[in-house]
């Protein structure tokens, strides 16, 4: 084979299914243009962040096998999942925005009429291979198919915890619309999703899709899904606003000023979902804490009394090395000594962000108690 290839060029078959596909053509001219894609690369704001964590693998290896903390990373028991059903959903939401948490970052939110499904992952493994790699902690609350119709499927980068293939294929036989990061829509388009129903964003480019206009915002994470990372495929949190109400998911990210900026130009908010599990000491610049999750919700102006936080990216899959539950109980107390209204929902467990929290911590019926999470990892300077 001779001559120079585009990274979207090649034989596909050459490239298991579950890598996707790299950005080619038009879509790779379109990235090269970003304001936002500089040296090869797209680049995070507020400068460089470190995508790859900060210790060796022997020491990662230490931490995720220590003998002590390693019972605490799974629950010691069935986790209570919400048994929700198509009836739960078929009746509108009475104040017109109804969320419905699924586990780690999938939310099925109706808002003013609408349906809107972020980053849906119903496969068993969060992993381009079927028997190996993190495995749910909790099944998916309901079929896939019980959702019922949905208007538009978010996605908020292509890692395998928020782009999962067979939940796409899936979704790929129905009529909905993706709204996907720049790039993303490759990986979409190998997987069966005709081009059409695609609406693929830059940051702060924004589309309508019925009564919704839906924003692609900054955040500070990085993308990859094959043996390459070649960081083509942008990775983003969304802003949807309807005729009364406005939301806000973050994808992943580490905590920024942007969130700031953010809330000056969409909010106020009268819900987030934000990430705050899967962090660690190692991978500070592309996850937060608990505690900057909450910092973060309050940037955005969604705090009270605008709006409730529905904490997400924890539960259902083991992907760093605290405990399972210490995201809830750390977000738990944060936001008590914050006097801010958090919604903890059982998988499943749908509410209306205007009515009644879900407020118990059900994650204490199947785990030992976890001294003092708030403790670590220390905060960082200035907070």
């Amino acid at each position: 084979m001779t001559g120079l290839r585009s990274p979207g060029s090649g034989p596909r078959a050459l490239r298991p299914a579950a890598f996707g596909a790299e950005p080619g053509g038009a879509r790779l001219a379109r990235i090269r243009r970003s304001p936002h894609f500089k040296d090869g690369v797209f680049q995070n704001p507020g400068g460089p962040a470190r995508t790859r964590p900060s210790a060796s693998a022997l020491d990662l290896a230490k931490v995720f096998l220590d003998k002590d903390t390693r019972p605490l990373r799974s629950p010691h028991g069935t986790l209570p999942v919400h048994p929700t059903t198509y009836a739960d959903l078929a009746e509108p939401p009475a104040t017109g925005l109804r969320l419905t948490w699924m586990g780690h970052s999938s939310v099925l939110a109706e808002i003013d009429g609408h349906r809107v499904l972020f980053d849906p992952v119903w496969g068993e493994r969060c992993s381009p291979f079927p028997f190996a790699g993190p495995k749910r902690l909790h099944p998916a609350p309901l079929p896939l198919a019980a959702l019922g119709p949905v208007d538009v499927v978010v996605i908020s980068h292509d890692h395998y915890d928020h782009l999962d293939l067979p939940t796409v294929k899936a979704l790929a036989g129905t009529d909905t619309l993706f709204a996907v990061p720049l790039g993303v829509g490759a990986h979409l388009e190998r997987w069966g999703v005709a081009p059409d129903r695609l609406r693929e964003l830059d940051w702060h480019e924004s589309t309508r899709i019925g009564g919704l206009t839906l924003t692609a915002t900054p955040a500070r994470h990085f993308c990859g899904r094959g043996l390459r990372n070649t960081q083509h495929t942008l990775w983003a949190s969304w802003v949807v606003a309807g005729e009364e109400h406005r939301i806000y998911h973050s994808g992943d990210t580490g905590y920024f000023d942007g969130f700031r900026e953010i809330g000056a130009a969409h909010g106020p908010f009268d819900a987030t979902m934000i990430q705050i599990g899967a962090y660690s000491e190692f991978w500070t610049d592309i996850h937060m804490t608990p505690q900057e999750g909450l910092r973060a919700h309050l940037d955005l102006q969604g705090g009270t009394p605008h709006g409730v936080l529905l904490p997400i990216h924890w539960a259902t899959f083991n992907l760093a090395p605290h405990a399972w539950a210490e995201p809830g109980e750390w977000t738990k107390y944060e936001a008590e000594e914050a006097g801010q209204a958090v919604a903890f929902p059982r998988p499943g467990e749908p509410f209306e962000a205007a009515g009644k929290l879900p407020g118990e911590p059900w994650w204490r019926t199947v785990t030992p108690p976890i001294a003092q999470p708030w403790r670590r990892p220390s905060p960082r300077p200035g907070y």
